[in-house]
């Protein structure tokens, strides 16, 4: 195990979280450590989030038709 803690340190700290925060708070601290990891690890990288990646891509997409005001005839 890494800094030499074993697994009856793991179960006594792991009990001891459970009594601090309570077995209904575990799960919200869990998911926000995670979506902490995951935006640090974006911030690190330089990863764009998700919705700016499809703007840019719409942004430079010459395949979409322009619209134009046909309420006048093109002869005239």
């Amino acid at each position: 195990m890494p800094f030499g803690i074993g697994p009856l340190e793991l179960i006594i700290i792991l009990a001891i979280i459970l009594l601090a925060f309570g077995a209904k708070r575990l799960p919200e601290i869990g998911k926000s450590l995670g979506s902490g990891m995951r935006e640090f690890k974006k911030g690190v990288t330089g990863e764009k989030p998700a919705e700016e990646q499809v703007t840019a891509a719409q942004a430079s997409d010459p395949a979409l038709p322009q619209k134009t005001d046909e309420t006048t005839p093109a002869g005239s």
